[in-house]
């Protein structure tokens, strides 16, 4: 099983992901595909994903049965403590804290 979410992506690539995959909702897509298809796929997001943001989620042979990878700018990041594989969240950026330096 592949997911696929992309946030802010340029039409063309969504286009592309509609090509191998379903998408189930806006911005999500599923399917069952090899490991060779699914990085093809992958490299294509990475050349097309312009200003948006992505992240792949993948069924593999792990503690937890999958595996992720994501791209571009995110709240959420991904992070390993002892063997598994997290989401860490950074701080929220406040507008007004920037304007003033506070």
């Amino acid at each position: 099983m592949l997911v696929i979410v992309v946030e802010n992506a340029p039409p063309r690539l969504r286009g592309r992901l509609a090509v191998w995959l379903l998408e189930v909702r806006a911005g999500v897509y599923v399917g069952k595909v090899s490991r060779r298809v699914r990085e093809m796929i992958w490299a294509n997001v990475t050349e097309g994903i312009a200003e948006g943001n992505a992240v792949m989620v993948w069924s593999t042979n792990t503690e937890s049965g999958f595996d992720f990878q994501t791209l571009g700018p995110n709240r959420r990041i991904p992070a390993e403590m002892d063997g598994l594989k997290l989401v860490s969240f950074l701080p929220e950026t406040n507008e007004k804290d920037e304007d003033t330096g506070h």
